[in-house]
């Protein structure tokens, strides 16, 4: 699959480094621009690219600091399958009054991006354990990670990627569900296996 990737910190760097070991195509971005991936490109295999051109992609994944969402390339994005892997962190983000007001994230972002089907998963789990902890279909205490989504296609779409990078997938709901795996929340970064994320889920208080 063709996968761009928006963001090259912990977690983008980790999903480039994992879905190159796969076979995906993967091309990654930055605020800095490809000068400064030709490190990680040399490393994987990946393609260093702007935004815009990781955003050509079948699927495209967010990782970068919530208060860079505006400035992200939204026409580029449009139609795209869009993977929402940030957490909103005041402190660094500065204050949002929409997600204050009780809207998620991921239903914020998606205000910014028209037209891309926005997926929330991969923003409750450490980075360095997406590298090396995924498991086989089937094995005792696999990981599982919560996938939230509006659109079917698209969320069937990603939770297959997730099982193929060695976690199980679980249906969390729609995107104004998806408070219940941010920051704060009994799945945020616990590790559970499918039942204990499940229970987590519908533990979640806001």
């Amino acid at each position: 699959m063709k996968i761009g990737i928006i963001g090259s910190g912990h977690i983008g760097g980790t999903l480039t480094r994992r879905l190159r070991e796969l076979g995906h195509d993967v091309t990654v971005a930055n605020s800095r621009g490809p000068g400064s991936l030709a490190g990680l490109a040399a490393e994987t295999g990946a393609i260093a690219g702007t935004a815009a051109e990781a955003a050509h992609a079948e699927l495209v994944i967010l990782a970068v600091p919530l208060r860079a969402v505006p400035a992200l390339p939204a026409a580029d994005l449009a139609g795209r399958v869009v993977i929402d892997a940030d957490n909103y962190y005041p402190s660094r983000d500065g204050q949002i009054a929409e997600i204050d007001g009780g809207s998620t994230s991921s239903r914020w972002t998606a205000g910014l991006l028209p037209g891309a089907q926005l997926v929330k998963v991969f923003n409750n789990i450490q980075s360095d354990h997406l590298l090396g902890m995924g498991r086989p279909p089937g094995s005792a205490g696999r990981i599982a990670l919560p996938v939230a989504a509006d659109d079917a296609t698209a969320k069937r779409l990603v939770m297959g990627l997730v099982d193929e990078l060695g976690f199980d997938p679980i249906d969390a709901g729609g995107l104004d569900d998806s408070w219940r795996q941010e920051p704060g929340t009994p799945v945020y970064g616990t590790d559970g296996d499918a039942d204990e994320v499940r229970a987590g889920l519908a533990a979640a208080t806001r």
